[in-house]
């Protein structure tokens, strides 16, 4: 079968390949992929980032946003059907350690991951347990379908601690998931938001998902634009996307007393903050990390359902999974905003 794979540990050498079909196991289901989309994790594994090298054993297919068509099912399986069309949950839990039981499954001691610990969604098959295959209505086309799993985590951020209704938002960095995230905040009743990017076709992307405000960091003080958004006050909630550490900085000085932060993403360097700050301003910093399972992911898929939120501009460029290592490129260039890979 036609499969996307890492094929040599080195930056790149990612390609297409001719790979054998997947076999079904006990608890697994079989799915016929029909989209798929490259996130920052593949792209990090494509360019051979040093936190990826110990993680992948090569050959491995790609890819863990991805969306098909149960085709076969194995035994022990239950509440799966053949024919039903499914989205992929990138965290393969274990089920019975101390997070997973305490209902934190997507921190589980034991974490697996398509397209790294197993083979993953760029492939014409792929074999998952199927605990990590999730249903998705009619109406939400196969290009949206291969996107529930990163906007799951924008939900998540959206709702995590006090939640974004009625609030004052700042989004920093609007990437994929940073754009879902003004969407998602917008759907879930923020007051007001301000996204923030340097990037101008981001930006009027973010304006239409439903930023109120939008600031390019280069050109405009961030924390300027967040409490004049504020009557002097500053933001009541800031979800931090940008990985930079002057993005991070500009964040901080943007928060009214008792703000939530909200990290999605860090410098990638240790990065000294004023502790002390936080204490007199009363700041919490929250780790966001994938999606709780499954309130975030269902959330989503109703938001997407109802038409509260459309992704479909985010989908750029669509590619057959034949020409994958395009979208790579895409990427790397700057060209790109979600590459997603149909089947064809």
């Amino acid at each position: 079968m036609l499969a996307v794979a890492k094929i040599k540990q080195a930056e790149a050498s990612v390609g297409v390949i001719d790979a054998p079909s997947p076999t079904v196991g006990p608890g697994h289901v079989l799915i016929q992929i029909t989209a798929a989309g490259i996130c920052g994790t593949d792209m990090a594994i494509y360019n051979w980032a040093p936190r990826m090298q110990s993680r992948i054993d090569v050959p491995r297919i790609l890819g863990h946003e991805a969306t098909g068509k149960v085709i076969r099912i194995g035994s022990g399986v239950h509440g799966l059907e053949v024919g039903d069309r499914v989205s992929l949950e990138s965290h393969i839990f274990c089920g019975i350690c101390y997070y997973c039981r305490r209902g934190d499954a997507h921190l589980c001691e034991h974490l697996g991951y398509p397209g790294i610990s197993i083979d993953g969604g760029f492939a014409e098959l792929v074999s998952v347990p199927a605990q990590i295959a999730r249903v998705v209505p009619e109406n939400i086309d196969d290009k949206t379908a291969a996107m529930i799993e990163p906007f799951g985590i924008a939900v998540h951020a959206c709702m995590s601690q006090r939640g974004t209704a009625g609030k004052t938002v700042l989004v920093n960095g609007c990437g994929p998931i940073g754009l879902m995230t003004v969407a998602a905040a917008k759907a879930l009743g923020a007051r007001r938001i301000l996204a923030v990017d340097p990037n101008p076709i981001r930006l009027a992307l973010a304006k239409e998902f439903g930023a109120d405000e939008i600031v390019d960091p280069t050109s405009i003080d961030v924390s300027t634009a967040a409490k004049g958004m504020t009557g002097g006050y500053g933001v009541e909630v800031a979800i931090e996307y940008s990985g930079v550490a002057s993005g991070l900085d500009s964040v901080l000085a943007s928060l009214e007393r008792m703000a939530d932060l909200r990290l999605v993403a860090g410098p990638t360097h240790p990065h000294a903050i004023d502790v002390n700050a936080l204490l007199r301003t009363g700041v919490s910093i929250y780790g966001i990390h994938g999606r709780r399972l499954w309130q975030d992911w269902d959330l989503g898929v109703k938001l997407l359902e109802e038409r509260k939120v459309d992704l479909s501009a985010l989908a750029d460029p669509v590619l057959p999974m034949s020409r994958a290592v395009e979208g790579f490129e895409a990427v790397n260039s700057g060209r790109a905003l979600k590459p997603i890979l149909l089947n064809q």
